[in-house]
């Protein structure tokens, strides 16, 4: 569905000192600077995946989603979405995607909703009744009620969100590129929201395209990441294979019946802390069940628990480097 081959972006800016002085040479004698916002990538999405594009602010991740909507023309490289070449903006390309970005609207703000809508309808060419359907099925999905028809300024930061992808999905694209779509919502309209785009994704088997901050989001939705640093990717793959690879242990956390000595647990992983009768440990995870296992056998447990290193710590290391 989507074809990305050696995809770059140079943008040529302007350098201007401050003050007066700076102003008048700036005048005269301007200097530019070449900044490279992407930098040769090249990627595949087949049609229905749901991939996470993930990156540190400035990465060049919306730099990318604007080439492939074709809001912003390419400096080297060839893009195909759908068949279609984005630069031209044909119409019938401009009906099988839309853009969702957490930090701009569509809608009109003095105007409810449903107004909104009408207009989206027919601009797409979507008749009364087929458009009153899809408002419907995705109002419901959404949870999106009396909202619809109050005006936008008068709705919660999580209800606009909401009424934002309806609009966005009026008229069932294929391919979906989402820019911080859950950006400032709360942990509960998060969840909604991420488990709407699941919903819509196996209902419909739209292509999506997925930027967030919020590692949540990925993980819930996305089983592919792609991960790009200043400008270029890095890595493309399994999450879960990515996790495993940045963190081969994982962290087992006891609570005992009473204390044991340190010597008691010798061989069963590296000691993290031991605390009374708390105990955790971290153990290579193609030795845990093993280690588990010799736990519950030796000591009176009263509870135990197997954790993750967080994933956010571990793609936040990623991005400090730049590599994996």
């Amino acid at each position: 569905m989507l074809r990305v081959d050696g995809l770059s972006k140079i943008y040529r800016v302007a350098e201007k000192q401050p003050g007066l002085a700076g102003t008048l040479r700036h005048f005269i004698r301007r200097r530019t600077r070449d900044v490279v916002a992407v930098q040769d990538v090249s990627f595949r999405i087949e049609p229905g995946e749901m991939v996470g594009f993930l990156g540190a602010n400035g990465a060049g991740k919306t730099t990318t989603l604007k080439m492939l909507c074709g809001l912003i023309h390419p400096s080297a490289g060839e893009v195909q979405v759908a068949g279609y070449r984005p630069q031209r903006r044909q119409a019938e390309f401009l009906r099988r995607i839309t853009l969702v970005m957490g930090q701009k609207q569509q809608l009109l703000w003095d105007l409810p909703p449903m107004d909104s809508l009408r207009v989206n309808a027919a601009v797409y060419g979507i008749p009364d009744g087929v458009a009153r359907r899809r408002v419907s099925e995705l109002a419901d999905l959404l949870e999106l009620g009396e909202e619809l028809t109050r005006p936008v300024r008068k709705l919660s930061l999580g209800q606009r969100m909401k009424a934002e992808l309806l609009a966005a999905l009026l008229h069932e694209p294929e391919v979906l590129f989402l820019d911080e779509p859950t950006l400032g919502l709360d942990v509960n309209a998060q969840a909604r929201v991420r488990q709407f785009l699941a919903d819509y994704n196996r209902r419909t088997g739209a292509t999506v395209l997925l930027t967030s901050h919020y590692m949540a989001d990925i993980t819930a939705l996305c089983p592919r990441v792609l991960l790009i640093h200043q400008g270029r990717l890095f890595h493309d793959g399994p999450l879960d294979a990515l996790t495993d690879q940045l963190s081969p242990e994982r962290e087992v956390v006891l609570e005992l019946e009473q204390p044991v000595q340190r010597e008691a647990v010798a061989g069963l992983g590296q000691i993290e802390r031991m605390e009374g009768c708390a105990l955790h440990l971290r153990v290579p995870r193609d030795q845990l069940t093993t280690v588990v296992a010799q736990l519950l056998d030796r000591f009176a447990v009263r509870d135990l628990e197997v954790k993750d290193p967080p994933i956010e710590a571990l793609i936040g290391s990623l991005f400090r480097k730049g590599q994996v």
